[in-house]
């Protein structure tokens, strides 16, 4: 991709109304545009990074056993009633009414829906369990919307919901979550800690907030520090052995870790005073267990092993992508800009053609990006007329991962510039090497 034919519109002061960083980083480096109060058009290169992330929390989802599907965003008010949460869910919802005078809202969340899904089709306990998942845009009327997509009142979010027999199984069901959120945000690179939480509108009593540590997090957060050491479950790990989840989901529990709402100051006190972590945090991850809340009133059952019918027990999972986003930044940057970790940036790298026009600089540059493409590797190539320290200053702040400098003097000697983004190592080296160091 050619940044002369590209759409990516920087800024070079930062907005006044960019509280924290990376909503600075996010407006500066043209991933998102604010159109009204919490609610923000994503950009090329935003877009790119959210369908990254998205693709990862997909591939575990899928190798945890849940199936997606896709739910609408306008949902009926009736079924919320059937629950008992639209009188009480509060002005965070938006409530409308169609030209049929139907009252409707734009979902916060799909609990009611999936049951409805569920009960419409499951009859039997052999259908168990199941786990279904979507990826869906939802709409929360926040107070007051900040931080960027952090807090914003649109946002993407992934919803799974799981059904099972009994209490027994849905703790399996909760089990493989947990250790899914745990590999999908390390792919992500972010380090969660999952801690105790509030269960808040969704209901039930169990839940865990997954957070990661940063200074401009919304809430403060209390955990062992052993936690930042804590080793997470490989590729090769077995979802369907309750066994093998149990003694993951008992370690990374085994400890402290609680948020503002859960604390306990008289047990964090009793840790040794080295091992306590009292710091701000940001949820990037809820998960909850809530036994037969929508089931019961909503009439989802099955028939058991003994042919009686039993409300099916359930459980939902959420994490936001749009939320990801600034989480990311705010764990990954420098002074310079955003430091994108591999997996999700928006390109792979930054080709500089420094003298745009030569025909040396130009061939190389697109025999690079052709070699990397090759390779199923993304890269950017600035071709525009900017001067070399401008061109520098741009791929610092939209922080791919690696930069190949193009120029004639370099070429001169069969060499280009090679930087890693996230240490600033420089090396110069043969066009060739640099797409090896790359794709390795």
């Amino acid at each position: 991709m050619r940044l002369s034919r590209y759409f990516l519109p920087t800024l070079r002061e930062t907005p006044k109304e960019a509280e924290i960083v990376s909503h600075r980083l996010a407006l500066r480096a043209g991933l998102i545009r604010q159109e009204s109060a919490g609610i923000y058009a994503w950009l090329p290169l935003g877009l790119r990074v959210l369908n990254r992330i998205c693709a990862i929390i997909r591939e575990e989802q899928n190798r945890s056993g849940a199936i997606e599907l896709l739910m609408p965003t306008i949902q009926s008010a009736d079924l919320w009633r059937e629950s008992g949460r639209y009188d009480a869910y509060g002005k965070e919802m938006l409530r409308i009414t169609d030209r049929a005078e139907r009252e409707m809202l734009f979902g916060p969340t799909n609990e009611e829906m999936i049951t409805e899904i569920f009960r419409a089709y499951v009859r039997s306990y052999k259908a168990l369990p199941l786990n279904l998942y979507h990826l869906q845009w939802k709409f929360r009327d926040e107070i007051r919307p900040r931080f960027g997509t952090m807090r914003s009142r649109e946002f993407l979010m992934k919803d799974a919901y799981s059904f099972d027999l009994d209490q027994e199984g849905a703790r399996h069901a909760y089990n493989r979550m947990f250790v899914a959120y745990l590999r999908t945000f390390e792919r992500l690179g972010l380090k969660s800690i999952p801690m105790r939480a509030d269960t808040g509108p969704i209901g039930g009593d169990l839940s865990h907030e997954f957070i990661i540590l940063a200074s401009t997090g919304e809430s403060q957060v209390f955990c062992h520090r052993d936690y930042l050491d804590f080793h997470v479950p490989g590729p090769d790990t077995d979802f369907d052995s309750r066994a093998d989840l149990e003694g993951i989901v008992k370690k990374w529990t085994s400890l402290y870790a609680a948020t503002e709402e859960m604390h306990d100051q008289a047990a964090f006190d009793a840790l040794p005073e080295g091992s306590r972590v009292s710091a701000r945090g940001i949820e990037v991850g809820h998960i909850f267990y809530f036994g037969t809340k929508y089931s019961e009133p909503m009439k989802a059952y099955v028939t058991g092993p003994d042919g009686k019918e039993v409300p099916v027990h359930m459980g939902s999972y959420g994490i936001g992508p749009t939320r990801l986003v600034p989480a990311i930044i705010e764990a990954s940057h420098d002074e310079a800009g955003i430091i994108w970790p591999d997996a999700v940036a928006p390109f792979d790298a930054a080709i500089l053609n420094l003298k745009p026009g030569d025909g040396a600089t130009d061939r190389v540059s697109a025999e690079i990006e052709a070699a990397l493409g090759a390779r199923g590797l993304s890269a950017l190539i600035d071709d525009t007329d900017e001067r070399p320290g401008a061109k520098f200053a741009t791929a610092d702040l939209i922080g791919l991962p690696w930069q190949v400098i193009v120029g004639p003097k370099g070429l001169g000697e069969g060499k280009v510039e090679l930087k890693r983004r996230a240490t600033g190592e420089r090396v110069l080296v043969s066009p060739d090497e640099a797409v090896e160091r790359i794709a390795s």
